[in-house]
């Protein structure tokens, strides 16, 4: 039975069982524990938006928030594959993740603020308070499933993770291909952007599937915890953790947004 089984790539099963056999540890200070894995998460959660303030301010002065949003982008993910590879590397890099992320988290806020219409501001350059509304309902929703997986009213069984995990396979394929399209000049399908019911109903499920993800990430922190996965995994676990919440951020400020637009 697979007890590391995610959705999120940065914390499986492979990632954990590895670091139990290779570093032997035994269940001491030196080992992973949840609550060392939440106050990291906290420090790389209160980095990312440093850097996310810094991103947003340079927007608001006029600046292009495109380059901030394509250095995070891409630097984030060559941070993130090399944190995949050399998890024994997570306290040092983790961090540095953490800050490039922020970058494009505030580039892509500020654009959504400033640059997205609104039923209530609809012209472009206002200020629409999309942002603030999505950062609340991410906040919400990662409490709301924290309380959920804590009192185990949701628990991540077998069946629970192999729909989680197929679907966000499915999802993460289909965002890859409409990059891929997009480099040779076709348009991506049309209800990602649009606020049609369809394209509504598109990015409800987008939030509900990365909402469900967190479920399996608190249950493979907690798992890592119990079995004595070194102390570096606590890096690891509050890394893979803000991939799953960035993303969740992400999809609800588009779902947010869509619904200002009706």
């Amino acid at each position: 039975m697979d007890l590391f089984k995610s959705g999120n790539p940065a914390l499986s099963d492979k990632r954990f069982r590895d670091t139990i056999i290779e570093d032997a540890v035994v269940i001491d200070e030196n080992a992973m524990t949840v609550k060392g894995t939440l106050n990291k998460f906290g420090f790389l959660a209160l980095m990312t938006i440093g850097t996310a303030y810094y991103a947003w301010h340079q927007v608001a002065l006029g600046g292009d928030a495109w380059s901030l949003m394509l250095l995070g982008v891409f630097g984030g993910l060559g941070v993130a594959i090399a944190i995949m590879f050399k998890k024994e590397w997570s306290p040092y890099l983790a961090p540095a993740y953490a800050l490039l992320e922020g970058l494009f988290v505030g580039g892509l806020s500020a654009y959504y603020e400033y640059q997205v219409p609104s039923a209530q501001n609809a012209y472009l350059g206002g200020h629409s308070g999309i942002v603030l509304q999505a950062v609340g309902l991410t906040f919400a929703v990662v409490a709301a499933m924290y309380l959920l997986f804590t009192f185990k009213i949701i628990r991540a069984t077998e069946k629970f993770r192999a729909i989680v995990v197929t679907a966000t396979a499915g999802i993460a394929i289909f965002y890859l291909a409409c990059w891929l399209i997009g480099m040779f000049g076709v348009a991506a399908p049309s209800f990602i952007f649009q606020s049609s019911p369809i394209g509504i109903g598109f990015s409800v499920l987008m939030v509900a599937v990365a909402s469900l993800n967190l479920i399996l990430d608190f249950d493979m922190i907690e798992q890592g915890a119990k079995l004595g996965a070194p102390k570096y995994m606590e890096w690891y676990g509050a890394f893979g953790l803000l991939v799953t919440i960035v993303w969740l951020y992400m999809e609800m400020l588009r779902l947010v947004s869509k619904f200002t637009k009706r």
